[in-house]
C-alpha cells in the first residue's frame, strides 16, 4: 500500500523536533558500575546528564506553549561502551548513548540509528548541543521511550577507526550489539522498567542502518528481542540500482552530496580489499585530488563526469566483478520482512534517490511481506522530509504498542 502524506500537514512537528536544540544539561560524570562478570557485551556505563520534565517543559514553552503537552517526563542520559566486531572481524570497543525516561510506567525501547555525521563531536554518546541524539533522541525519551543510540564504528569509543560508511553488515552488527548491551544495562537497574518491546528508527544513513539492523534481527536474533515495528527514512537500500544510476546519469553536482558518494566508493574499496588506485576510478585532476584528500575532495559537477570511461564500462558490462560484488553485498532491499515496516521518502530527494524506497517496497511486496507501506512525501527533498518522517514514525509506533 502506497500512501502520500503532504509535508505541510506536519508543520507543527518541526517545532517539536527543534525545541530541544536549546536544552542545556548539567553534566554528571560519575560512573555506574555494572556487574561486568555477568555481561557479554556491556563494558562500562557513565551518566552524562539529567534533564527534568520541568527543564524540558520550560524550554519548550519558550518556543511555543503548544509543545509543553508533548513533554511527559524528564530523562537520564548515559554513555555506554560495549563489545562488537570491526569489519575485519576483530573485537573492538564501541559506544553509544542510552536515554532513559524518568517514569514509573513500563517503557518501550527504540533503537535509533543516526544519519550521516562528519565529526566525532556529533556522535550520540557525546550528546552535544544540536546533535541528533540531543534533539530527536531527547524528544522521544521525554515522551516515555527508552532510546538506544549507537555511535557506530568510527565514532565515540572507536573514533580512531575509520567509519565504515554505508556498510550494511557492520552498521547492523554494531547496532545489534548496542541493543544487547542496552538490554544488559536495563536488567541491572531499577530506575525504569522495560516492557520488552523494541522499535527501530533512522533516517538517511540511519534509514539504511535501520533496514540492515531489522534484517539482521529477524534472521539472526529474533529470539532475543520482541521487535514490534521498524520505520526507515530515506535510506539507500538498493545500492546496485543507485550505483548504476550515479555512473550513467547526470545528477545534481552538489559537492556535499558527491562527497558522500565518494565516501561510499572509497569505503567499499577498503573494506573489500579491492585496493585500486584513485586513477582506476577517476579522471584527472580528480584522481590526484582524491589521492590527497579522500572523501573531503570537492566535486562540483555531476558525479558520473569524474569517473573514467573504462571504469564505467567495466561496471556496465560486468567485468569488474570485485566492485560489483561489493556493491551487491550491501543491497538490503530485496527480502521479506516479518515486522511491520514503514518506508518514508521524499520523491524529490536529490541525495538518496526516491527509487531506493520504491524498489524496496516493490521487492518486499513481491516477496510476500504483508505489512509494509511506502509513505511518499510529495515534493520532499532529503532535508524537508524529516519532519514528516518524525511525525509519521511517532504515529506508527503509537499504533503498534
Amino acid at each position: 500500500m502506497k500512501k502520500i502524506i503532504p509535508v505541510l500537514h506536519f508543520s507543527k512537528y518541526a517545532l517539536l523536533f527543534w525545541v530541544l536544540l536549546l536544552l542545556n544539561a548539567c553534566n554528571n560524570d560519575s560512573p555506574v558500575n555494572p556487574d561486568v562478570e555477568e555481561n557479554q557485551y556491556l563494558q562500562e556505563t557513565a551518566a552524562l546528564t539529567n534533564l527534568t520534565k520541568e527543564q524540558v517543559a520550560q524550554e519548550a514553552s519558550e518556543i511555543s506553549p503548544l509543545l509543553v503537552g508533548y513533554v511527559k517526563t524528564g530523562i537520564k542520559v548515559y554513555k555506554i561502551t560495549y563489545k562488537t566486531k570491526n569489519t575485519d572481524g576483530a573485537e573492538i570497543t564501541a559506544s553509544g548513548a542510552l536515554i532513559v525516561p524518568v517514569t514509573d510506567q513500563p517503557a518501550s525501547l527504540i533503537s535509533v540509528q543516526h544519519g550521516t555525521i562528519r565529526e566525532d563531536a556529533s556522535a550520540p554518546s557525546n550528546f552535544g548541543e544540536g546533535s541528533e541524539a540531543a534533539t530527536f533522541g531527547a524528544l522521544f525519551g521525554s515522551m516515555g521511550y527508552i532510546i538506544a543510540y549507537p555511535d557506530y564504528i568510527g565514532y565515540g569509543a572507536s573514533k580512531n577507526l575509520p567509519h565504515p560508511y554505508e556498510h550494511r553488515a557492520s552498521l547492523a552488527s554494531a547496532s545489534l550489539d548496542m541493543l544487547r548491551a542496552s538490554k544488559e544495562f536495563l536488567k541491572s537497574q531499577s530506575d525504569v522498567k522495560w516492557d520488552e518491546k523494541l522499535y527501530l528508527a533512522g533516517y538517511s544513513e540511519g534509514g539504511y542502518a535501520t533496514m540492515s539492523l531489522q534484517k539482521m534481527i529477524e534472521e539472526q536474533a529474533s529470539s532475543e528481542f520482541n521487535l514490534r515495528a521498524s520505520s526507515c527514512g530515506a535510506g539507500a537500500y538498493d545500492k546496485t540500482a543507485f550505483m548504476k544510476y550515479v555512473i550513467n546519469s547526470n545528477t545534481h553536482g552538489i559537492s556535499s552530496y558527491n562527497q558522500l558518494y565518494l565516501w561510499v566508493l572509497l569505503t567499499y574499496d577498503r573494506i573489500y580489499k579491492l585496493n585500486k588506485p584513485a586513477s582506476y576510478y577517476f579522471k584527472e585532476p580528480y584522481a590526484s585530488q582524491i589521492s590527497q584528500s579522500g572523501a573531503a575532495t570537492a566535486i562540483n559537477t555531476s558525479f558520473n563526469t569524474i569517473l573514467n570511461d573504462s571504469f564505467k564500462k567495466n561496471l556496465n558490462d560486468g567485468t569488474d566483478k570485485g566492485f560489483i560484488d561489493a556493491i551487491g553485498d550491501n543491497d538490503v532491499y530485496n527480502w521479506k520482512p516479518k515486522t511491520p515496516t514503514r518506508l518514508f521518502h521524499g520523491n524529490e530527494d536529490k541525495l538518496v534517490f526516491y527509487f531506493n524506497s520504491e524498489n524496496a517496497y516493490n521487492a518486499m511486496k513481491a516477496a510476500g511481506a504483508t505489512d509494509v507501506q511506502l509513505i511518499t512525501v510529495p515534493m520532499g527533498d532529503h532535508a524537508s522530509s524529516i519532519t514528516t518522517y518524525l511525525a509519521g514514525t511517532l504515529a506508527f509506533f503509537t499504533s503498534t504498542k
